[in-house]
């Protein structure tokens, strides 16, 4: 490997943003970027993470060459790459990429999150496109890195809600601008997934897994029963709960729709903090300031089943309840309602669901959410959830974690990174890395 950079201490990880903002690091791209790529070319492209979320994210890429593939699991590395005889494997992504690094065009990330800033980082010094599953990253500053990072080397990247593609949520946005409901300042957020009872079990270590290379950045310990390949996602040290796997999903959508960016106040509340696991539940209060002439928003996460009362009442058109309603969005206006989810909407008027008159489309639907990544290499054009976008969305949803382990209420500065308010909340913006590895 190069030279591995000292890792960040948290203390001092704000006066190392403006070098990190103009990529300053210790890997560098040996190639110069290609001028271009004809659009009718195959990209050449590596994929870190080969199963489950993973595989799902190669099909979606799967017109083009993939030619390098990494897993720390052995196991893993042969069952998904079966598909792609011709791809050199891997265990370490820093080997792959260093050893890659001028065969490649792209990278996909699909690891669990507390690794996804450090594999993404590194492609992106190396001036490779990202696509990268959400949230983002682990940490707000990390989100904050890979967006100043892609911005610096003008890099094509994606992050991997999908569902932002599907037709049902540009027309909700398009009933929101349109001024549907009217002035909206109030929006209901929430999904049912639970993530909660995490406890560190030490057990005998499959011979498979390279448990070192699966902690990555994270503190050192003995291996753990059940964490990998999926339960990692209820521990703080590797995940975020429901709210680090489901926000990014349902908050984009009000943030898309209401075109947020940083809130300057965020509230959390829940059962008492573990040290260890994300909570059994969490609302979170975010405050949105105003846009321009739009007004400032109040919008409220609830995650693990917990949802709105204002959901209770609702009818629809025959005057049936509406509730339950799964996870989804409610939009308040000034003149009516949008309830929605993934696939369907509806406008309310007094709480009941009225027959509506939506505007002209006019956001044109996505040619699918890992294309529109292929297509912006190729063609040097843009996508729907570049790191810009995605990075700022993550943001606030981790933002909502620090609120909740720190119980003090967030008084926020985007722009300096910095709580103003709390020291203690401060240190929770990002984390020390383990010896040997960097952002």
């Amino acid at each position: 490997m190069a030279n591995p950079a000292k890792a960040l201490n948290r203390r001092n990880f704000v006066s190392a943003l403006g070098a990190t903002a103009i990529g300053s690091g210790v890997f560098v791209n040996p190639a110069p970027a290609k001028e271009s790529t004809s659009p009718n070319e195959r990209l050449n492209l590596a994929a870190i993470g080969v199963t489950g979320r993973a595989a799902g994210n190669i099909k979606g890429c799967a017109t083009q060459n993939l030619i390098a593939m990494v897993d720390i699991d052995s196991e893993l590395l042969e069952r998904g790459s079966q598909a792609f005889p011709n791809a050199r494997k891997y265990n370490d992504f820093r080997v792959m990429l260093e050893k890659e690094a001028e065969k490649i065009d792209g990278v996909i990330v699909s690891t669990p999150d507390h690794t996804h800033a450090p594999a993404a980082a590194m492609a992106l010094r190396l001036k490779k496109h990202v696509y990268c599953e959400k949230p983002l990253t682990h940490t707000v500053y990390e989100a904050r890195t890979l967006a100043n990072l892609a911005r610096a080397n003008q890099l094509k990247t994606q992050m991997g809600t999908q569902i932002h593609a599907l037709e049902n949520y540009r027309r909700v946005v398009e009933l929101v601008q349109s001024g549907a409901i009217g002035k909206v300042e109030r929006v209901h957020v929430w999904a049912g997934a639970v993530y909660t009872g995490a406890k560190y079990v030490k057990a005998e270590k499959p011979a498979n897994v390279n448990w070192d290379l699966w902690l990555g950045p994270a503190p050192e310990r003995h291996y753990c029963a059940d964490i990998h390949p999926f339960k990692w996602r209820s521990f703080w040290d590797y995940g975020r709960g429901s709210l680090g796997d489901f926000g990014c999903h349902f908050m984009d959508l009000a943030h898309w729709a209401l075109e947020l960016r940083n809130p300057e106040r965020v509230r959390a509340h829940g059962p008492k903090v573990d040290p260890v696991s994300t909570p059994a539940w969490c609302v979170v209060d975010y405050h949105y300031p105003s846009r321009g002439k739009k007004p400032p928003v109040r919008l409220t996460w609830y995650d693990s089943g917990r949802r709105p009362k204002e959901l209770e009442g609702l009818k629809d058109k025959a005057g049936k309840p509406i509730a339950p309603w799964g996870g989804g969005q409610l939009f308040i206006g000034s003149k009516g309602m949008i309830l929605s989810d993934y696939s369907k909407h509806m406008v309310l008027v007094d709480g009941q669901q009225v027959e509506h008159q939506a505007p002209d489309p006019w956001i044109p639907n996505s040619i699918g959410h890992h294309n529109e990544w292929l297509q912006a290499i190729k063609e040097d054009g843009e996508t729907t959830c570049n790191f810009d976008y995605s990075g700022a969305l993550t943001e606030s949803v981790l933002l909502g974690s620090v609120a909740y382990q720190s119980g003090v209420e967030l008084e926020w500065n985007s722009k300096k990174l910095q709580v103003t308010n709390s020291e203690e909340a401060q240190q929770l913006i990002h984390k020390e890395y383990r010896k040997g590895w960097q952002l």
